[in-house]
Formats: structure tokens, sequence, C-alpha cells
């Protein structure tokens, strides 16, 4: 049998020794595992005569216990000078003045969403709001877009399984909308929509708004009116002029494309192409679930980033999408 105070003494010196608690596990299981020194001990009692195996099983229970209650202060030591470690390193002077969390604010898109539905708002347009992942008769076909139409070229967009697609503008609402409600219709969609496109003034996702007015007599006086008054509004200023250029898409006709420009400061003089517009066609009101020799309207849709570039005066449209503080911190 080994001498046992001898076992204890390398015990008490080989855990004082360790600095690292997982190397002081190591080192235990060389005293006290099922192959260690005192276990081994232990096998032996049974070939000792009765009287000698519990004399000799009471001095190695006590030795165990010592050795054990080294292992269990050298735990304590090593957590003690872990804790020790942490609090000099995470101190706080607290001399120092305090640190403010930081505020958020919301982003210039945003601010431009919102500044757009409360102009409309407050000339009696509702808000819409629906999926962005939408059905191909929604996002074309129920807006005189049928499949292998060519205008559907200019929309290459993300495809997902079952038949469905990243909607390519907001205009799918105006249908869902105008299915759902009845005349007069006057309604702005705005949302994120997805397009294959990716460069300094575009992005694959953006934000557009889609405006409807459908009534028994809105012509296109009462669009130039409407949206000339809007931009007025949201730029804040009588000092532009609107035009109305003749254009093409199949979901109005006549079509056309609205330019802005103003009449001073850095910008002046300079046509701005800002939005898309036109009497809706009467297939797509037909689609509407309406008579399209009762019912007539407009129809425009507007990028909320090209809003928010002319307002704030943004050259660069990923400025909006890479998280740059620096950039942010301006419209806080």
């Amino acid at each position: 049998m080994e001498d046992l105070e001898r076992v204890v003494a390398d015990a008490e010196a080989a855990f004082g020794a360790i600095t690292d608690p997982v190397e002081l596990e190591h080192v235990k299981a060389r005293f006290l595992g099922k192959a260690g020194v005192l276990s081994e001990a232990s096998k032996g009692l049974g070939r000792m005569a009765p009287e000698q195996r519990k004399e000799a099983g009471q001095r190695i229970n006590a030795a165990k216990g010592r050795v054990e209650a080294a292992l269990a202060a050298r735990r304590e030591a090593l957590a003690h000078e872990a804790l020790e470690a942490r609090l000099r390193e995470e101190a706080v002077d607290v001399t120092l003045p305090g640190r403010k969390r930081g505020l958020g604010s919301i982003h210039p898109v945003i601010r431009t969403w919102q500044r757009v539905e409360e102009i409309f708002g407050s000339i009696g347009f509702d808000v819409a709001d629906g999926p962005e992942i939408e059905t191909d008769w929604f996002n074309f076909t129920a807006l005189n877009q049928p499949e292998n139409h060519p205008a559907r070229s200019m929309h290459d967009t993300f495809y997902v399984e079952g038949g469905y697609l990243l909607r390519t503008h907001t205009s799918p609402m105006q249908v869902r909308y105008a299915r759902m409600h009845e005349p007069p219709l006057k309604v702005i969609a705005p949302g994120r929509t997805y397009r294959v496109d990716s460069d300094a003034t575009h992005s694959p996702m953006f934000h557009q708004v889609e405006g409807l007015w459908i009534g028994e007599d809105i012509s296109f006086a009462d669009l130039k009116g409407v949206y000339t008054d809007f931009l007025r509004q949201f730029f804040e200023t009588d000092d532009l002029v609107v035009r109305f250029r003749p254009s093409f898409f199949p979901f109005t006709e006549p079509s056309a494309e609205i330019d802005m420009a103003f009449e001073s400061g850095p910008l002046k003089g300079r046509w701005l192409e800002i939005s898309g517009s036109g009497q809706v066609h009467p297939a797509v009101i037909r689609n509407f679930g309406l008579d399209p020799e009762r019912y007539i309207g407009f129809a425009f849709g507007s990028g909320l980033e090209r809003l928010t570039m002319l307002r704030y005066g943004v050259d660069d449209l990923r400025l909006f999408f890479e998280g740059d503080l620096r950039f942010l911190r301006q419209f806080a």
C-alpha cells in the first residue's frame, strides 16, 4: 500500500502548482480517478485480513478526504483569481462622464413613405397594403400583360416555387383593392418591390407607391392636377414645373412619363423623370370587375427612393441600403 501521507502531500503540491482549472481536473484523476493512486490502494483491501482491512480502510478514507479538501480549496482559489482578473479587466472609472445610449431615427426612405401617405391622405386617398410574393395573374396578366407580352421583359424578377414571384411593382394592389371595394376607388399602395437590377440608380429591392383613382368622370386633367399638387407639397415649393411626356405602359392608355424641373437651385432647368402614369386601360378596369364603359380613371407609379434622392440631394441610391451611420445620421 502506498504511503498515504506521501500521497496526500504529493496531491497538495500538485494541486497548488496548477493555474488552469482544466489542467486541475486532469491532475485530479491521478489521485482520485478510477485508476488513481487512492483507488488502487482501495482495491488492495480485499487481500488483507479482516482486522487489518478495517484500519487500512479508515486510513485510505481519511487520506481521500484530505485530497478532496485540497482539490476543492484549489478550485475555489482558481475561481476567485479568475473573478479578480475579470474585475480588473472590466473595471469602470466612475469619475468618467456617463455614456448615453444612442437613439435611432427613421430611415430617409421611410420618411418619404410617411410623407407620401400624409399628403395623399389629406385629399381622401386610402392606403392599401398587400403581399410581396404575388401570383403571375395579379402581377402581370390582370394588368394587361399576358404571357409572352414584350413588356414583361422590362420586369426581370425573382421567381419562387409554386409559380409565384416577388412583385415587380405595387400595381397588383390596384386589382386586389378594386375587387374588394365599390367605386369610386381612391387609393395609394406604397411598399417594397423587386427586380433583377443593381447600380447607382437601381436596386434589386426598392420602394414604390402606386396611385389609383377610378370613378365615373375622372379625367387626365384630374391626374395632372393631383400629381402636380402632390409634388409641390412634397418638395414644399411652388418653384417647380411639371410636364407629361407621351409614353407606353400596357396597363394605361393613353400613358405618360411625368417629368419635373426646379426653377431655382442646383437642379434648375434640369428635367427629371419622376413617375409613370396614364388613364387606366379598359382591359385592366374589366379585370377590376368593373364596366369600362361606365368607369374611368387614372393611375401612377413613383419610386420612393427617387423622390428621396431629389428631396435630400442624394446622388447614389446604394447609400440608402449600406447602413453607413455616417450617412444616416444626417437624417436623424
